[in-house]
């Protein structure tokens, strides 16, 4: 607590209470932008913290990444565009809930889950973080593999009406994600020859393909069929039943995403599909789900920031990059000459412990300045879609040729946007899509780890009592509607007799 005391000297300082001003709103307004998330901004903005100490550096820094992270979250909400892909569940439910006139609500519900789910996940950095990185190490290669199963298995179980349409866009997911050079033979894989597809196709150009340009087309597909009608804003504030329905979510959510940040399973995305699967499991509007259901929102939002505290807690303790970003906040450590492991706690306890003050004044200005900002953010509904669709079009593009400033990949967004097209025509849903290339090169490479270890054997993939676990908890999911139709159905209670009285003719 004492260190914690002087972190927060270090980090409320004007200079630092500045830096992480700029470091929220500049995450915040990059991460609106489709395509560019907090890993991207934070390695654009590398280079210009050379000239500063690595305190107000890494203050800035944290504000970028949660920043980053809520703005993604608005896209998703108003645009059905997540700027990132640990947003992508929130477009399921938020954007329905914008189309009704409950945008503002949505945005309110994301801030205040973003804001929860980031506190609890900082006060567990500064009480759990040798505990965690000590079992961090334990989890190997199969109980990766098995946590990406159910990932797979639990996305295309909930989303759209139909199972098989669900695993046919896994299928279309995974598909893409082999595109590229196996890892480990060097073998050219569905390339056809061509050196732009070498080193695969990179996650944000699918996600802004399949999200803002198949929305766009799909859209312009119907907008002479439909008159435009503005669509209302709505209030801006919580009401009292939206509060009944998010204040448990908004708690469920850092229980979820916090262990999941601290292992290297892929960031946010599994947790945040988790949340979402578990919110509608146990919510008791469970008609709503794909409609607008405001737990859809609050859940994995707040998983999202709490597996972001995750993060940087093995950034921290083990040198462990497991996202993106997290992997650029290591190498702007190393550009200062700091080595993020054991020793980090003892060698530069005074920068790491003003970096963990800054994540709660950086979360608290966050929600200070996004609440009052959504109905201004819900007001984007109101532009004319032809207006509205051009400028996401054009972000979009910017976006995916900021990636590696290629026009290829500017090319390749637009044909897999027509599949996105396609997909929607076909009533194909298109998050499992998306997991599918974010979460198969990695679910791959820990299958093959996995095989290596056991000299081809199967059992290598089941050789530990975490992936036994979660396998079971795969074969409930899959075989669950076949035990419920097994289940005797309970009999409804016979309806009391009703004496009929003798009427005289």
């Amino acid at each position: 607590m004492e260190q914690l005391l002087d972190g927060f000297a270090t980090a409320l300082t004007p200079t630092h209470l500045l830096f992480a001003a700029i470091g929220v709103l500049l995450g915040t307004a990059i991460g609106v932008l489709p395509g560019i998330g907090p890993a991207m901004a934070v390695a654009l903005l590398l280079p210009v913290t050379y000239g500063m100490e690595p305190t107000g550096a890494f203050i800035m820094f944290a504000g970028i990444y949660y920043g980053g992270m809520f703005g993604g979250s608005t896209t998703s909400i108003l645009l059905n565009t997540p700027g990132e892909s640990a947003a992508v569940v929130t477009a399921f439910e938020g954007n329905p809930m914008a189309r009704k006139g409950r945008g503002s609500q949505a945005l309110a519900a994301a801030a205040i889950g973003h804001f929860t789910g980031g506190i609890i996940g900082t006060i567990l950095i500064v009480l759990l973080a040798p505990f965690v990185a000590k079992h961090a190490i334990d989890i190997g290669a199969p109980d990766l593999f098995a946590i990406m199963v159910l990932a797979f298995i639990a996305v295309t179980s909930v989303l759209g009406a139909s199972r098989i349409r669900g695993v046919a866009s896994l299928l279309i997911g995974l598909t893409l994600g082999l595109v590229g050079l196996d890892e480990m033979t060097g073998q050219q894989r569905l390339t056809f020859g061509s050196l732009h597809l070498a080193d695969g196709i990179d996650v944000v150009v699918v996600a802004v393909a399949l999200f803002a340009v198949g929305e766009a087309l799909w859209v312009a597909a119907h907008l002479r069929r439909k008159p435009f009608e503005p669509i209302p804003v709505g209030r801006p504030w919580l009401s009292r039943g939206d509060l009944k329905r998010t204040w448990k979510p908004w708690l469920r959510g850092p229980v979820i995403g916090f262990p999941f940040g601290a292992i290297p399973a892929g960031g946010a995305e599994i947790p945040t599909f988790l949340s979402y699967v578990t919110e509608k499991r146990l919510s008791k509007h469970k008609d709503e789900f794909g409609k607008g259901a405001i737990e859809g929102v609050a859940g994995p939002e707040s998983t999202a920031s709490a597996s972001a505290a995750g993060t940087l807690v093995t950034m921290l303790t083990l040198g462990l990059p497991t996202t993106a970003t997290a992997a650029v906040m290591l190498a702007a450590f190393q550009t200062y000459g700091i080595q993020p492991g054991p020793l980090l706690f003892q060698r530069e306890s005074g920068l790491v412990w003003a970096l963990i003050a800054s994540l709660f004044i950086g979360l608290t200005l966050l929600l200070v300045l996004n609440l009052p900002l959504a109905p201004l953010w819900a007001k984007l509904l109101r532009i004319p879609r032809p207006y509205l669709y051009a400028g996401i079009l054009f972000f979009a593009s910017v976006g995916a040729y900021a990636v590696n400033a290629d026009v290829f990949d500017l090319m390749l967004m637009f044909v897999i946007g027509l599949l996105g097209f396609g997909m929607r025509r076909y009533g194909l849903p298109v998050l499992p899509a998306i997991i599918g290339v974010i979460l198969g090169p990695a679910a791959e490479q820990q299958m093959r780890r996995s095989l290596q270890l056991s000299d081809g054997s199967l059992i290598g993939l089941v050789n530990s009592p975490m992936a036994i676990i979660v396998y079971v908890v795969v074969l409930v999911i899959v075989f669950f509607p076949l035990i419920k139709r097994l289940l005797p159905k309970p009999t409804p209670p016979a309806a009391p007799a009703v004496e009929r009285e003798k009427v005289d003719a």
